[in-house]
Order: structure tokens, then sequence, then C-alpha cells
């Protein structure tokens, strides 16, 4: 009788030993239900969504010829030519189609570019733009431009250069992007980039053309921001309990962030009408509401963010609670949670040099008409930046916790079902393991 309990011990301590170096175990069928029960409703409903919602298209509007509501074309500089700015009257025919007024009185050399349309139904055609020297964009022999067309315009001012064409570099930079993911994550990278695509496709196809047709902002971002989340953890992550914890915490984050958000937007009276961008748009589609708007955006933000932080926590509680099955639900949230605490450091100090990257111009301008911080923070544009950046970051902190707790109840509620599994294969095992000890 003592000899069959000394030989299975060491054989439950291997099977033990085992699960912490492979793939987690499935959990068992009562919380494989418990976690359908909460999912699958959640699922459902954002299926319905997006048929309800779903917009099929932009809805149609004459171009207004303003900002990114012209009509453009490629082109090509053919050749340059180096002219007295006075000979060309000192002035050119900039991005907007009007004539600007020359710096210094007209002195000094401009170029003379001339430019060939290389598509649509003017393709072949020619015509010169004058540019400064003074001016940041200068072209050189053979550049690729983006040309803006205005038919209404006489027929010499109809083209004007608009941008350069940056698509090879850009191409090739997400060309370099896609190889890194790929060599580094493998399949898990392919599946990445696949997950991606779908998000752009969600992002394109249903979220921008339904607030556009006058869908509710944040409805469509909710269930646009859902189904993205859902595509793509399941997708990277695979259908897996970790995963639909994942999932259930950046849920609940994502309803705090909501809320907040919906909160203080309207608290700070902030329109979410504040540059040129938003002016035209509000000005094309009165119908739209621009505060909702910016909260659709907050939500959408953050979610990228959340799923990195979600999918992390629940994995470091799922390998604590392999590496030592022994530790209960209050065990694995103190040792998860000094995980998210670095994380939070570091991601919360990430968001703010984010923005203040991004708003660096703009915070240039506030220290040369040397406004305090108060006044700089109490203008729209900077104050709908803060809220945007604090109300994520309050639902990305909020987000440790609730799936470290989560994680580590699911974890600790399957310890029994482990445990019979393991006390189910022990005697087979154990066998196998006395005929091999008994062999000379």
């Amino acid at each position: 009788m003592t000899s069959p309990r000394i030989d299975h011990e060491p054989q439950t301590h291997q099977h033990g030993h085992s699960h912490s170096h492979g793939p987690a175990a499935p959990v068992s069928k009562h919380l494989r239900k418990v976690i359908a029960a909460v999912l699958f409703p959640f699922a459902a409903a954002v299926l319905v969504g997006l048929v309800a919602l779903w917009p099929g298209g932009a809805p149609p509007h004459e171009r207004t010829g303003v900002g990114f509501d012209r009509q453009t074309q490629q082109g090509k500089v053919v050749n340059i030519d180096k002219v007295d700015c006075k000979e060309v009257n000192a002035a050119r025919t900039p991005v907007d189609g009007d004539t600007t007024p020359p710096s210094e009185g007209g002195q000094g050399l401009c170029k003379k570019a001339r430019i060939e349309v290389t598509t649509g139904h003017d393709k072949g055609r020619t015509f010169v733009e004058i540019i400064q020297p003074d001016t940041p964009r200068q072209l050189r022999d053979g550049q690729g431009v983006v040309v803006a067309y205005a038919p209404d315009a006489p027929r010499d001012l109809q083209y004007s250069v608009t941008d350069v064409n940056r698509k090879f570099p850009m191409a090739l930079l997400a060309g370099i992007f896609a190889l890194v993911v790929v060599a580094v994550g493998r399949m898990r990278g392919v599946m990445a980039l696949v997950a991606l695509a779908v998000s752009f496709a969600v992002l394109t196809l249903f979220i921008l053309p339904a607030i556009l047709q006058g869908s509710n902002p944040l409805l469509v971002a909710v269930v646009g921001a859902s189904a993205i989340m859902l595509i793509a953890l399941y997708m990277c992550h695979g259908l897996t309990a970790r995963t639909s914890v994942a999932v259930i915490g950046t849920l609940i984050s994502l309803l705090l962030i909501g809320l907040l958000g919906s909160l203080f937007i309207g608290w700070a009276s902030l329109t979410g009408n504040t540059d040129d961008n938003t002016g035209l748009i509000h000005g094309l589609y009165p119908h739209i509401d621009m505060s909702g708007l910016l909260l659709a955006g907050v939500i959408i933000g953050s979610l990228g963010v959340l799923d990195d932080v979600t999918v992390t926590q629940t994995s470091a509680v799922w390998e604590l609670h392999q590496a030592n099955p022994t530790l209960g639900v209050r065990g694995l949230y103190r040792a998860g949670i000094r995980i998210g605490r670095d994380h939070i450091a570091s991601v919360v100090n990430t968001l703010v040099l984010a923005y203040a990257g991004a708003a660096l111009p703009l915070l240039l301008l506030f220290s040369v008409a040397q406004s305090s911080v108060g006044t700089v923070a109490n203008s729209e544009l900077v104050a709908e930046e803060i809220v945007r950046t604090l109300v994520g970051s309050i639902g990305l902190v909020a987000s440790v916790p609730v799936t470290t707790v989560l994680a580590a109840l699911v974890v600790s509620a399957d310890r029994t079902g482990l445990g019979a599994e393991a006390g189910a294969s022990a005697p087979v095992r154990t066998g196998r393991g006395r005929r091999r000890r008994t062999r000379p």
C-alpha cells in the first residue's frame, strides 16, 4: 500500500511541472460554459449592431474644393528653371489656387517648374508652378506630386501642386514593418498583420461611413470597436479561456472610458470642432454630432493600448498559476498586480509623451505667446486632448486590476478541474513508471 503512494507523488509533480513549459491547459467544461454565457450574448449584440448600422457606403456629396475635399490627380515635375522673381511678377499659384504676394518684394531667384498631369482625363497636360525661394516645399526634377484640380477656375489656373507623392517611401516602410513583424512573431506576426487589415477594414467600411450616414457616433464606435476587439484578440491569441478573460477585461474598461468620456466632454463643454478639418466635416455634414465624434475617437483610440494591457495581464496570471498551481486567488492577484504596476507606470508616461510630441508645434505657439499653463490647458484645442488622454489613461489603469482579478478567479476556480484531470491520468502513468523501474 505504501509503494504506490510513493510512486504517485513524483509522477504528480512531473505532470504539474510539464504545464509550466507548454501551452496552457484547457479549462474545465463548467468554466467554458460560464465564459460562453457572458461572451456569446455580447458577440451576438455586436453582430446585430453591425447589421443594423451597416451603412452601405459613404453618402455622395458635391465637392467644395476646400482642404481635403478637392479633386486631385497625380503629376510629375518635368523640368525646373531658375528665373528672377521680378520676371514672374513675384507671385505664384499656391495650393489653394489664389495668388500669394511675395516676400521681400519679390527679390531673388524663383523656380519655374513645369508639371505634367499623369492621371485623369487631362493626362499629359502641363502647367507651370512658380516656387519662391522661401517656400518650405521645394520641388526637384522628376519628382512625383499631387495636383489639385479646380474645374470652375480659368484654364490656366485649374491645376496647382498641393503636395508631393510619398506613396513609394510609405509603401516601402510598411513592407519593412511587415517583414520585421513576421520575422520576429512568425505565425503570430502573420495573424497580427491579418488582424490589422481586418481592423482597418472595419474602420473604413463600417465606422466612418456609418457616422457620415448620420448614425450616432458613440453607438457606431462601441459596435465597431467591439467587433475589432473580438476579431483581433481571438485571431491573434486563439479561442481560449485566456483570451476570453482579456476580452471581458477590455470590454469593462471600454465601458468605463465611455462613461467618463461622456461625462467630462459634456461637463467641459467640448464641441469637438476645434480645427479646419473638423470645421470642414461639420460644414459638409451638419447633422453629425461633433462632441459624439470626439467621444468615439476616445474609445477607438484607447482600444489598441487596452488590448496590450489586458492580454499581458491575463498571460501573466496564467503563467504564474502554471509555475505555482498552489497559489490561490489572493496570491495570484498580488503577484499579477505587481507586474501590472510596472506596466501602468510605463504606459501612462508613454501616453503623455505621445501627446506632447504630437502637439509640440501647438505648445511652441503657446510658449511664444508666453501663455500660462492654466491658459493653455483651458483652450478647447488643448483641453480636448487633455480630456482624451486622461479618460483613456483612467480606463487603462483600471483595466489592470479588473483583468488581473478576473484572470485569478478563472484560473483558481479551475484548479479542481486540473487536479481531477491530473489525478485521472496519474495511475496510468504511475503504472508505466513502476514497470520501467522494475527492469534490471
